[in-house]
């Protein structure tokens, strides 16, 4: 008896345990099938603490983010997810001054099944990915274009999500950058505003930011000669990050920045000292475009100091990298511009596919959906022809360096001088893009080309050249006018000009020489540029 009772009572236990067994195998499936609900949402925990480290790599090192983030992309299925990880690897090619690459990731998004309907939070991220991709190549009026219409939807402005809000922040610091570049400050200042109210101190990338708009707020404070508040503001950003010691980046444009002021303080010996201690920090750093920076600053503060040495040494680093990375930004301008028409030619064919696959019973239906896809063809290349004659533009630019000057802002044409149908408004609107060029400084770019100011002010060829030819004998006179004022009134307005050889002047000012530049300031002047600085010279000594 005592032997079927343990008997019963040992089956009773097992029976008891597969019970157990079995609830707990549906517990566990049922935390499972949560677990991977919530992986595939849009932002899950997990993935948030990924991407934040991987953004956090793209200020340290640009191979190991590229290395690490590449690895969470390939164990990560989510399309969103996937998205924000290329993003992130394509901003640290561009760093590294490979545009090529970092438009070739930017490109992988076009493999996605165009039968997906994108997510709202992928629409606008998308259109964030194409105006920064644009910004890097220095295409500001595309990029700018892209940001003014997205910061124009009010569910995007005023939405709560999380990584809608960051994606707004960089939007509106893109749009601060734009209007930097045309000497905007006032905006440049409302805009980095704007950008720190999307922002918070909930992880890394809301902090990095906040930190990179502090940078680029100081750097407008300098160019509107507001030294005080400047020092007083990149001096606590430098605090800030020395603490940190995790961010060499931007402790490096930070140094880069005060090295600046020193350089305007004509104290030559601190600005060299900065600039020393922000190339140390990412001297074994794939940072390129930040190098150049450094490189170009140091050439120029040492040779202030007349150590020869120390200014061919960086002049040759900064010339080197200088010329990688051009050549890199021309391929990736290529390659963007064909990407987009190419991406947007195969929206066409797979809507065209899709309607020969249907089956319509009713002719009328039939029929208009024929209409639909027509009319839809003709607005996708009505809004492909800008995109396509930039890139026959850049098909045709060639690698002749050019030597430009400031030209008159009262230009003037005749209608009997003009080959091309040409309006009245057409002409207008070209001078007045003109105008805004010729108070920047782009034309200092050696690349500087008809084609490539075009694509610029996204103006056809033809009629800028037209406009160009009715003042000045042609584009190359117009560009040397420009540069050849531009020094002009550096030699009559800063001291420090005087001091500097006429192959420094020529170099600075975008010419591919010094005779080249000794050729044109003759012409321009009237006077070789030695006997124009001794003249400035006499003049300031009375």
């Amino acid at each position: 008896m005592d032997f079927t009772r343990t008997i019963q009572k040992s089956t009773k236990n097992k029976l008891s345990r597969q019970k157990l067994f079995q609830k707990s195998r549906r517990i566990l499936l049922f935390l499972f099938i949560c677990c991977s609900f919530i992986t595939n949402g849009q932002s899950g925990p997990d993935f948030k603490i990924l991407a934040d480290k991987a953004f956090l790599k793209l200020y340290q090192n640009s191979d190991e983010c590229i290395s690490y983030t590449q690895g969470i992309l390939v164990s990560d299925q989510n399309t969103e997810h996937k998205i924000v990880l290329q993003n992130i690897i394509s901003q640290a090619f561009a760093m590294k001054g490979d545009y090529v690459q970092s438009v070739n990731i930017f490109a992988q998004k076009e493999d996605s099944d165009p039968k997906n309907e994108l997510s709202y939070f992928m629409q606008i991220f998308s259109d964030y990915n194409l105006a920064d991709q644009y910004q890097n190549l220095g295409l500001y009026n595309q990029s700018k274009r892209i940001i003014s219409q997205l910061l124009s939807d009010q569910k995007l402005l005023k939405s709560n999500d999380p990584a809608l809000r960051i994606t707004t922040a960089k939007l509106y610091q893109l749009q601060a950058l734009n209007s930097g570049i045309n000497k905007d400050y006032p905006a440049a200042f409302k805009n980095l505003d704007k950008s720190n109210q999307y922002l918070n101190n909930d992880n890394e990338e809301n902090r990095i930011l906040k930190t990179e708009n502090r940078i680029f707020h100081s750097a407008y404070l300098l160019k509107q000669n507001r030294m005080v508040k400047y020092k007083v503001l990149i001096e606590s950003i430098i605090s800030d990050l020395e603490h940190q010691k995790n961010q060499p980046f931007l402790l490096a444009l930070a140094y880069e920045s005060l090295s600046q002021y020193y350089f305007l303080k004509q104290d030559y010996t601190t600005s060299v000292e900065k600039l020393e201690a922000g190339r140390f920090l990412i001297e074994n750093l794939p940072f390129n475009n930040l190098k150049i920076k450094i490189y170009e600053s140091l050439s120029r503060s040492y040779y202030a100091l007349h150590n020869d040495v120390k200014y061919h040494q960086y002049n040759k680093l900064y010339n080197d990298l200088k010329t990688k990375t051009d050549a890199s930004s021309k391929e990736g301008i290529r390659y963007i511009i064909k990407l987009v028409e190419t991406s947007q030619n195969k929206s066409i064919e797979f809507q065209k596919l899709m309607f020969l696959k249907s089956f319509l019973p009713l002719i009328l239906a039939l029929f208009l959906i024929v209409v639909g896809l027509f009319t839809y063809f003709l607005i996708t290349k009505s809004k492909n022809k800008d995109l396509k004659k930039q890139f026959d533009f850049f098909e045709k630019q060639s690698n002749e360096k050019l030597q430009p000057v400031l030209l008159n802002k009262a230009f003037s044409t005749t209608k009997d001088a003009v080959t091309t149908k040409m309006s009245r408004g057409k002409e207008d609107e070209i001078l007045q893009k003109l105008e805004e060029f010729e108070k920047s400084n782009r034309y200092l770019n050696k690349n500087m080309s008809l084609s490539m100011l075009s694509s610029q002010m996204e103006i056809n060829p033809k009629y800028l050249s037209e406009v160009i030819n009715n003042k000045e004998k042609n584009f190359n006179g117009y560009i040397n006018k420009l540069r050849i004022n531009h020094i002009v009134q550096l030699l009559k307005n800063d001291s420090t000009f005087l001091n500097y050889k006429v192959s420094y002047l020529a170099e600075y000012s975008g010419f591919s020489s010094h005779s080249a530049f000794t050729t044109v300031f003759k012409s321009v002047t009237g006077m070789s540029p030695n006997a124009y600085i001794q003249e400035i010279s006499k003049t300031k000594a009375i």
